[in-house]
């Protein structure tokens, strides 16, 4: 039990963390189309990407696909970035039915891009366990948790604009998603395989 704990908190921090912000500003991508009228649809986006997310490190804790690290990080700032543009489908169309399918498909190839990214780290750590198995539920567990409290947050923020200050919803989602697209551009830069 003591494992699994270690393996949530390590979940949490994984996603929590501010000097590694890219799953932040991933989830703040998702979820900024969705009000707490929608919750259940953000939800099942988080819960496919934390699925890819841990699908790709368990391939690579068990050595069935090994990753260029370069491309990797390269890619993370890439889904962030193609996040952002396609709430601008939502802007324009007003509607949530948007390519919900290529969403799903989108969210949970994203997940696994940035599963990969964390899995060289993931695999040293769990070098020495034998039963890999709890380690991951555990982790997946803890990046679950902190992906709710994320989505909870943007969804907080979302109603306080909407309906406190009275922002139409396509301001408020283009506006967010421009934020999201300038804090990306560098990260797109500095990663950037020469």
């Amino acid at each position: 039990m003591e494992e699994f704990l270690f393996y949530i908190k390590l979940g949490l921090n994984h996603v929590l963390d501010f000097g590694a912000y890219d799953h932040i500003l991933f989830l703040s991508a998702l979820t900024l189309p969705f009000t707490f009228k929608n919750w259940k649809r953000v939800l099942v986006l988080a819960t496919i990407f934390t699925v890819a997310h841990c699908t790709s490190l368990a391939l690579s804790v068990y050595e069935v696909v090994t990753m260029d690290v370069g491309l990797i990080e390269f890619l993370i700032p890439v889904t962030i970035l193609l996040t952002a543009l396609f709430n601008f489908a939502y802007v324009y169309k007003k509607s949530l039915d948007v390519g919900l399918f290529l969403h799903i498909l989108a969210t949970a190839f994203f997940g696994l891009i940035h599963g990969f990214g964390f899995s060289n780290y993931f695999k040293m750590l769990m070098a020495e366990e034998e039963d890999k198995i709890t380690p991951l539920l555990g982790f997946a567990t803890g990046i679950e948790l902190s992906q709710v409290t994320i989505i909870l947050v943007i969804l907080i923020i979302a109603y306080v604009v909407l309906n406190l200050l009275n922002v139409k919803k396509t301001i408020f989602i283009a506006v967010a998603s421009i934020l999201i697209i300038a804090i990306t551009i560098p990260l797109l830069i500095a990663t950037f395989p020469l």
